[in-house]
């Protein structure tokens, strides 16, 4: 069990580290707004390819919360409907966390891979967690060390959210790359600590 719990610890620090790596692309290339909303992206799960997905069309169904760009507005979809000849505003909400109305495909994109990177990390970690419950030893820090590492996790993704609500604030985004490394560091020390134990 040890042997696989190191295994699953350093798969999480990998999957961490390319989600850093994954973020200072997207930082870099000034992808952050790239989708505007979170956890969807344009209120889609999957996101659009090109703009014209994003245009309003009559005759068309529209799911809740779609986005659409509407005179240079992004609008979400009130409920289910098939829309009219004519553009009906008591169907939309504007989104209103913040102004920005752009598409571009490499920046959806590339923000797109940040999330979903950030998704596996997120799933690794948990996996590391409930091995720990499996790990047969004396030392009982694996259980709280590992809960750490998970609660760290869940508010780095919240801290997500705040980044993209607040339209890329840079004292949002400097505690964002601030708690990823406490999260690398914290599972560094995990390893180190699981690597003490004798078989």
């Amino acid at each position: 069990m040890k042997n696989k719990f190191i295994l699953i610890s350093k798969i999480s620090l990998i999957l961490v580290f390319l989600v850093i790596f994954a973020g200072s692309t997207v930082r870099m290339t000034g992808s952050g707004m790239g989708c505007p909303d979170w956890p969807k992206c344009f209120g889609y799960y999957i996101p659009p390819t090109n703009k014209t997905k994003l245009i309003w069309k009559p005759n068309f169904y529209y799911k809740k919360n779609i986005m659409i760009l509407y005179n240079n507005t992004f609008f979400n979809a009130k409920d289910d409907f098939i829309s009219t000849k004519k553009f009906e505003k008591r169907n939309w909400i504007k989104y209103t966390k913040h102004d920005y109305t752009d598409f571009n495909v490499v920046h959806t994109w590339f923000e797109y891979i940040n999330r979903l990177l950030g998704v596996l990390a997120g799933l690794s970690v948990l996996v590391m967690f409930i091995f720990s419950f499996f790990l047969r030893t004396k030392k009982m820090v694996f259980i709280p060390l590992t809960t750490i590492i998970l609660l760290a996790i869940v508010f780095q993704a919240w801290l997500g959210k705040l980044v993209v609500d607040s339209n890329l604030a840079p004292y949002k985004i400097s505690t964002h790359l601030l708690m990823a490394i406490i999260i690398v560091l914290l599972i560094v020390y995990n390893i180190k600590k699981t690597d003490e134990i004798k078989n």
